[in-house]
């Protein structure tokens, strides 16, 4: 095989292929790719000559990734994250901690964690600009495999594939309960036999901790309550309404409970709980940099975040 022979296809074009498998449509793309569209549908024309595949089907009302055109596009996908990762290596050598990163952060961390990280790593690395953004897990994941993320915040009990990471924390849960529940009374710790044949409310499909507090109730005998709450907010709330009893991870008790309207209690150890970590694609050219990135983060969190007067 000729090394040097000029490729069929470039990267520009692997973009513009791409774009249209994910917003399914090519003025969607050429908006996307500030192109006009006469000139990406020319280009894709060109990538499906020269492959001799075609990667598209089209017809009045949509447009979609043929069968034979699937394993083209997740190469490309697989070209195009090789690529950035070129560019991040050559950005690393040079100064890691410049220019900007992309770091997902699950909803049940983001609103407790990110006050106290974000302006912490500002202080250390001025000349780096983090942009966070929220999702539920297998999106997160999803994100970083795929490029559109550089790095995510994410609990190592849910499925993270092949992702890398280095662990940031580890997060209690607790037993928390309205005052009026038989489960608030007692002044011992709580044990996870407590729950056995307990109704808990629980947070809506999508959320690892939702999967987690389900693996504990299976274990003693638990069952979810009647109600899905979207946020912790509301799962704290709703618990308060209806005089009921739900699990909390300790990180967000200090903004969650902070009028005292549940009545909380630590497990006996070894009690349930999750742990945090910074996770990033496998094969990165960041890895060191987010090993760094990570110790800097633990640097900047508070040990005991639960003021002892809010447990019992």
């Amino acid at each position: 095989m000729d090394l040097i022979a000029p490729l069929p296809v470039s990267l520009r074009q692997l973009q513009y292929v791409v774009a249209v498998a994910d917003l399914g449509g090519f003025r969607k793309a050429a908006d996307a790719c500030h192109v006009s569209q006469p000139s990406l549908s020319a280009q894709i024309a060109r990538v499906e000559e020269a492959l001799g595949v075609r990667v598209f089907e089209r017809n009045r009302r949509q447009v979609r990734v043929s069968a034979a055109g699937q394993p083209l596009v997740s190469q490309a996908r697989a070209v195009l994250v090789a690529a950035g990762d070129l560019t991040e290596l050559g950005r690393q050598l040079a100064d890691p901690f410049t220019g900007t990163l992309r770091i997902g952060v699950i909803p049940t961390i983001s609103p407790y964690l990110l006050p106290e990280i974000a302006p912490g790593l500002v202080r250390v690395y001025p000349r780096l600009t983090i942009v966070w953004r929220e999702d539920h897990t297998r999106g997160l994941v999803r994100q970083v495999n795929d490029g559109t993320l550089d790095a995510a915040v994410l609990a190592l009990e849910a499925d993270l594939g092949t992702l890398e990471h280095t662990t940031l924390m580890r997060d209690p849960f607790l037993l928390a309960a309205a005052p009026e529940h038989p489960l608030a009374a007692p002044k011992r710790r709580a044990r996870i036999q407590d729950l056995d044949d307990e109704g808990v409310l629980l947070l809506d499909d999508g959320h690892c901790f939702r999967d987690q507090a389900l693996q504990l109730c299976a274990r003693v005998g638990a069952r979810e309550a009647g109600y899905r709450a979207t946020s912790l907010a509301t799962l704290v709330q709703m618990a308060s309404a209806q005089r009921g009893v739900t699990l909390l991870p300790s990180i967000a008790l200090p903004v969650e409970n902070r009028r005292g309207q549940l009545v909380v209690r630590e497990f006996t150890a070894p009690g349930p709980g999750r742990t945090i970590a910074l996770a990033w694609r496998k094969g990165s050219a960041l890895a060191a940099s987010f090993a760094i990135l990570a110790a800097s983060m633990r640097d900047t969190l508070r040990p005991g975040r639960a003021p002892a007067a809010m447990l019992r």
